[in-house]
């Protein structure tokens, strides 16, 4: 901020008077800016806040000349944004989930009489604060995204008089709980679709997908255990597979921008015509990734399991199982072998209705395609329209706009 002297602001200067007395050390007056201004958790340990729990810590101010403050002020803040462009149209939306302020003060620390704290090189100023947040079903989980994000973090507002204010942020993440314990979510799920395949307009047979797996709601690191059964009743080669896709949705101004990723995924054998692939308790194995969020009125986070075929010459056949992924798991780790088994009972069960003979057990399968290791990485595909898609390094996206698909690379 520079201050002009009245008598000389009412002059009118040339060019190279005003020039000479903006370089004029004597008659500048500069912001000054704290050697150190942060704000600091009480728990550095502490990497996510939970509904409910109190986020404390301190301001830390250091200066390294004179500085005289009015006021020290505290927010914590949380909100959702949204922003893309359609077009010429900036599309934008905002909801606020946190919002508190309060003005903290120094205990030990004595104010001037014009109601001012005057700070001194080599000393070292806290200001304390603490506020909870609020309760379950009131947040959104922290996220961030291609065209949007949601926030949380405490900011630090410095007043000073005659000077601009000096802030400074300090960001924390917040995941709202979600148990797949809940009967909902425990429920098993199912279905099934049916292709007609042509060659030059002339019918060539079908291919059917018929899957299922054991419960709606997992949590990262558990094992999504598929049976299903892919028919091929035309005259070409197919490939079963299978894959966790996210759907990412963002909304404002009444438009929606959808970005799909495919996260991992394993395949099956090739079946040639008139033949079918059984998948007994396939595995595949949650990776990290963030919570569903669809609490939020602008950003939607869904996940599901699609099991498809890739048929030479056509389009994919698709079967999508709608998942959940949660915070808590399934059992909170206490789930029994009899429980396991008695799915597993289920899941044979199943398969076995409709189906003519009794396929092999999956142990003696020579080549073993079952995926454990704690990340599951993707397979190669080599389906022109299905290029493998990783969180990190940034993943290529599909995105989808008014029934418009485009293809990001």
């Amino acid at each position: 901020m520079i201050k002009v002297p009245a008598l000389i602001a009412g002059a009118s200067m040339s060019g190279s008077t005003l020039w000479t007395f903006l370089s004029c050390p004597d008659m500048v007056v500069l912001s000054k800016k704290p050697k150190t201004f942060e704000v600091l958790f009480n728990d550095p340990s502490k990497t996510v806040y939970y509904s409910g729990d109190k986020v404390a810590g301190r301001i830390i101010v250091e200066v390294s000349e004179v500085m005289k403050v009015s006021a020290m002020r505290v927010f914590g803040i949380g909100n959702a944004k949204v922003e893309y462009l359609k077009g010429k149209r900036r599309c934008h939306d905002a909801i606020d989930y946190l919002k508190y302020e309060d003005v903290v003060h120094l205990d030990h620390e004595q104010t001037d009489t014009d109601g001012c704290v005057t700070f001194r090189p080599g000393n070292r100023y806290e200001y304390m604060f603490g506020f909870e947040l609020p309760q379950q079903g009131q947040l959104v989980s922290s996220y961030d995204g291609k065209f949007g994000h949601v926030h949380y973090y405490v900011k630090a507002v410095m007043e000073r008089p005659s000077q601009s204010a000096a802030e400074c942020k300090k960001y924390f993440e917040v995941v709202e709980p979600l148990d797949v314990n809940t009967p909902d979510l425990k429920s098993p799920v199912a279905g099934m679709k049916e292709k007609k395949v042509t060659c030059m307009f002339i019918p060539d047979g079908s291919v059917s997908i018929q899957g299922k797996i054991d419960r709606k709601g997992y949590c990262e690191g558990e094992d999504i255990c598929i049976n299903a059964k892919f028919e091929n009743t035309c005259s070409r080669i197919v490939v079963p597979k299978a894959a966790i896709i996210a759907r990412h949705i963002y909304l404002a101004n009444g438009k929606t921008k959808l970005i799909k990723e495919k996260l991992c995924s394993v395949r099956g054998n090739h079946i040639i015509s008139g033949m079918c692939d059984m998948w007994q308790g396939k595995r595949l194995r949650v990776p990290k990734i963030k919570p569903t969020i669809l609490g939020c009125n602008i950003i939607h986070v869904d996940y599901s399991l699609m099991l498809y075929i890739h048929i030479p010459g056509s389009d994919k056949l698709t079967l999508e199982l709608p998942m959940v992924v949660g915070t808590l798991p399934y059992g909170f780790g206490s789930r029994s072998s009899s429980m396991s088994s008695q799915q597993s009972a289920q899941s044979s069960n199943w398969l076995s209705t409709g189906i003519p003979s009794s396929p092999p057990s999956y142990s003696e399968i020579p080549q073993d395609l079952r995926v454990d290791s704690p990340l599951t990485p993707l397979l190669e595909d080599y389906d022109e329209d299905d290029a493998p898609i990783f969180m990190r390094p940034p993943p290529a996206y599909t995105e989808m706009d008014d029934g418009v698909q485009v293809q990001f690379c």
